[in-house]
């Protein structure tokens, strides 16, 4: 754009259908605040500046949007104005206007209106150009309680009726006006200088800049979508639970245009971004979060959930599986076997042909190419060799109540069953640890080490008896 873009997001209204504590713009679409994919799609546009106005639940909602806007890196400076009380649409742009720039547009949206898509913003500006009112404007077959855009005989839009101070005449009309405007801030200055509040509902309304930029000559457009989604506000639970699949959907056709191939359409669900190479195989019920890239030919079982990480070609993902890298990531290497009810956490980094089983877990642990533990096993704070044989029920003992400790599995160990490895220790190369051992000492390549109890027999033996009832 050749002016600056200044968005102005209002997010102070208190959501009563929502019938919860958390403010509306606050609930979570396809695992992101309403509120929040608002500010990401501004963050795309390189908006100069974000202002949101908050009222009910103010500290609630800026404290929700700064802390992951900061998280994302995201470079919009944003800053937080307050509408206190809610005297209508008007009146909360009339919060944000003393900290806006005369020389540049201002892009208003709304903070329950979470999918509007970048392009289609963009278009709107375009037709804005710095000095048109431009309105985001939609075609619907039932239009109950939006306001009405109003048009005269050559098309021009003349103003915007509320539902609710519209004629019988005006209900009529189909094109409804989304929320979203697009205004040279220097003229929507004077314009909410003018606003009153002489109307059915005794409110400022924001629509009514639209009368005024006609009665001074401005040009008023009407930017018309087809696409009903991408206005869809949200107002209630089952008005965000039939966007969240509406969305969902629309992800899941998207994914199969790309060649991923998903058992069930309807059931998958993405709240982050997804990436995959060729001949992808998802199963159903599976959910994707933060970052996740997948490679060629990887099969994902079903009820599986992953999250930021990366695995690469060829691998296999088995039923119930739960990946979760969080900041530090976690990767899974080609032709790898995982699960089924396996667990990696944040810093699993396992390479080419390693098989994790079920029940088994790996935190911040590096396995090397065709390590395997299979059953039942705990691994935290490790480097582990090329080809060891990890043992079932077997655990780390990384954590000695105050600090995390290492463990080292060189190449080509074998760890016996219900072993304990009390970390900072080191299992040379080729070596074994006999089964039900706790070993606390560094030992020898191609040692055999074991550490437990001389058993014991005693013939003949005879259990306790239980005594006679009343006895």
């Amino acid at each position: 754009m050749s002016f600056p873009v200044d968005v102005v997001v209002m997010a102070a209204g208190k959501g009563t259908r929502m019938k919860s504590q958390k403010p509306k713009v606050l609930h979570r679409l396809a695992g992101r605040a309403l509120a929040q994919r608002v500010l990401d799609t501004a963050a795309g546009l390189n908006a100069r500046s974000v202002v949101v106005i908050t009222g009910h639940g103010a500290d609630q909602v800026e404290a929700g949007l700064r802390a992951p806007l900061l998280a994302s890196g995201a470079a919009v400076p944003l800053q937080f104005v307050r509408q206190e009380p809610q005297l209508g649409t008007g009146h909360a742009v009339q919060q944000a206007e003393p900290v806006l720039p005369d020389d540049g547009v201002t892009l208003v949206l709304s903070g329950d209106v979470p999918l509007t898509e970048a392009a289609t913003l963009q278009a709107l500006l375009s037709a804005c150009a710095g000095q048109h009112l431009a309105l985001l404007t939609l075609n619907m077959p039932d239009p109950a309680g939006y306001g009405r855009i109003v048009r005269a005989a050559d098309g021009a839009v003349q103003a915007i009726v509320e539902h609710k101070d519209a004629s019988d005449t005006q209900r009529a009309i189909t094109e409804i006006y989304s929320g979203i405007m697009a205004v040279p801030t220097r003229l929507l200055r004077g314009w909410l200088a003018r606003l009153d509040n002489r109307n059915a509902q005794n409110e400022y309304y924001l629509t009514d800049v639209v009368k005024f930029a006609v009665a001074d000559g401005c040009v008023v457009l009407g930017h018309c979508i087809s696409d009903a989604l991408q206005v869809a506000g949200v107002n209630s639970p089952v008005q965000l639970a039939a966007l969240e699949r509406a969305h969902q959907r629309r992800v899941a056709h998207a994914l199969m245009e790309q060649g991923v191939r998903l058992a069930d359409p309807a059931r998958i669900d993405l709240r982050g971004t997804l990436e995959c190479g060729q001949d992808v195989d998802i199963d159903v019920n599976c959910v994707f979060d933060g970052c996740v890239r997948i490679g060629d030919g990887v099969r994902i079982g079903a009820n599986c959930v992953i999250a930021n990480c990366r695995i690469e070609a060829g691998a296999v993902i088995h039923p119930f599986t739960h990946i979760d890298g969080e900041q530090a990531g976690a990767t899974v290497g080609a032709g790898a076997l995982i699960g089924p009810f396996a667990r990696l956490r944040p810093g699993a980094q396992l390479g080419a042909e390693v098989h994790i089983g079920n029940f088994v877990e790996v935190k911040n642990s590096t396995m090397a190419r065709g390590a395997k533990a299979n059953h039942l096993a705990y691994l935290g704070d490790a480097t582990v060799g090329e080809r060891v044989n990890y043992g079932a029920g077997s655990i780390t003992a990384n954590y000695d109540g105050a600090n995390k400790h290492r463990t080292v599995i060189e190449a080509d160990v074998h760890i016996g069953s219900n072993c304990v490895l009390v970390a900072p220790v080191t299992i040379g190369a080729g070596g074994t640890v006999g089964g039900g051992s706790t070993i606390t000492k560094n030992t020898e390549p191609g040692a055999l080490s074991v550490a437990r109890g001389k058993q014991t027999s005693v013939a003949n033996y005879q259990r306790p008896q239980k005594k006679p009832a009343g006895g």
